[in-house]
């Protein structure tokens, strides 16, 4: 198992601290799990911890913004795109302000915690508003990469982090590309499209399905918004079959993003690999995974059945 998407995070923001000085970092209490303590360790002059108090933290980072500065916020994904959402909306994006909000901790992979801080609707609340680009990495090296794109990026971006340990995808020659799909596999029988955390467990069960005789396209999209229209139609006149896998709820987020596209576009037989509109519960992010249904066993199932639907 490779390195947290928090934990990166926080090694690429203490790297950015030196190369930009206007790059200024926000927490609210939680510096030591959200990782911005290895930038606060180092510039001290430049980390503001605001406590628990998530709306000020977002309107501190909008004032600062504002004055010139480039500020990351973090916090936990519940109470960033949660508590903060109306700070979000109203002091960020409506003026279109050049905030960072880096959350971790999304989704059921934050474990014991439980349904109260296991944020499975936070994709489907930034990509909903206005000026939002919503990035979700799937390991360290892409998130590190998506951190630099954000620090260049002139306007509001939120990116989804998470706690657990994921495998490692890319090489140190991985390329971020802003908008862009990312093709980990060709298959002509159908298409798993994947984001964050189940990236790796969409390019296993592209394996297993091998075994079955079939082959399956696996797309990353790391960039929910703007979501990388071209790459998802072309998929589905290529395979003519989809499935979506997202450690998210199922309204709102990944798949609802790619059906959108394909009911205008391409309609082809679909199938979602998600929350399925319950809250979650406290267990170890593996037995969550298994008890959700977000497995590679699932998506094989979901693969097969939407390669069944063909007409």
């Amino acid at each position: 198992m490779g390195k947290a998407t928090r934990e990166a995070y926080g090694e690429a923001l203490r790297e950015l601290g030196g190369k930009n000085k206007d790059i200024v970092v926000l927490d609210a209490d939680l510096s030591k799990s959200t990782k911005t303590n290895l930038f606060a360790k180092v510039y001290p002059e430049r980390f503001f911890d605001v406590g628990i108090a998530e709306q000020n933290l977002v309107g501190t980072a909008a004032g600062l913004a504002a004055a010139g500065k480039i500020p990351f916020v973090s916090t936990f994904a519940m109470f960033a795109a949660g508590r903060a959402y109306e700070q979000i909306r109203n002091s960020v994006c409506y003026p279109k302000l050049n905030v960072k909000i880096a959350a971790t901790h999304a989704g059921l992979t934050v474990g014991e915690d439980g349904a109260s801080h296991q944020a499975i609707e936070d994709i489907s609340l930034m990509r909903s508003i206005p000026n939002m680009t919503v990035i979700v990495p799937a390991d360290a090296t892409e998130t590190c990469q998506a951190i630099d794109f954000a620090a260049q990026y002139n306007g509001p971006v939120y990116i989804r982090l998470g706690r657990m340990g994921v495998p490692d995808i890319f090489s140190d020659d991985y390329k971020f590309c802003y908008g862009k799909a990312v093709k980990l596999a060709e298959g002509k029988d159908v298409t798993i499209i994947a984001t964050g955390v189940m990236v790796s467990v969409a390019s296993e069960a592209a394996k297993e399905l091998t075994k079955a005789g079939l082959t399956a396209r696996v797309l990353n999209i790391h960039t929910i918004k703007p979501i990388d229209h071209s790459a998802i139609i072309e998929a589905a006149k290529d395979t003519g079959a989809i499935v979506t896998c997202e450690e998210h709820s199922i309204i709102g987020g990944l798949g609802s993003a790619v059906a959108e596209v394909l009911v205008e576009n391409s309609p082809v037989p679909m199938e979602r690999i998600g929350v399925l509109d319950v809250f979650g519960e406290s267990g170890t992010p593996k037995g969550l995974l298994v008890k959700y249904k977000l497995t590679v066993a699932d998506i094989v199932s979901a693969a097969q059945k939407a390669v069944s639907r063909k007409k």
